[in-house]
């Protein structure tokens, strides 16, 4: 039906959210190599995590934007739920805990702490375990159980 869905900054403010320049999701990520471009695996995980919560807020579940600071951290997913962030989804290549970087994970406080949310959670490639950082629980989920289970978000 749609090529393309763009994704909006989040932001308490509606309007400051749709005058945010949006990041841009592929419907079928099979175009970009049936195209002869190439395509990092991470964006392709990033890209199949998002075509799985768009399915959520195209079921009217929830809604679903990235969040950014002035200082370029950025978080990819923040899943909201009766205008209030509920989970927020950082998406990375990692096969293991120490391929993690530390961006990713110091992102992923600044935005809990920013929106008061503290269900935090990120995608990796096969890594999956649970651990405390700043007194904040974050839970590392393989994307393979994403997709098979979509409730495990």
């Amino acid at each position: 039906m749609f090529f393309s869905f763009p994704l909006y900054k989040f932001s308490f403010s509606y309007k400051k959210s749709l005058l945010s320049p949006p990041k841009v999701y592929l419907n079928d990520t099979g175009v970009v190599h049936g195209l002869g471009f190439r395509s990092e695996i991470g964006k392709s995980m990033e890209n199949a995590v998002f075509i799985e919560l768009k399915k959520l807020e195209l079921n009217n579940i929830c809604d679903i934007f990235y969040w950014k600071d002035y200082q370029q951290r950025e978080v990819d997913f923040v899943v909201v739920k009766r205008n209030k962030p509920c989970k927020l989804i950082q998406v990375t290549h990692a096969l293991e805990r120490d391929e993690i970087e530390k961006r990713e994970i110091s992102s992923l406080l600044k935005a809990s702490e920013e929106t008061k949310c503290n269900n935090l959670f990120i995608i990796t490639s096969d890594y999956e375990g649970e651990e405390r950082i700043e007194n904040k629980k974050i839970k590392f989920i393989p994307i393979w159980r994403l997709l098979l289970d979509e409730k495990i978000i």
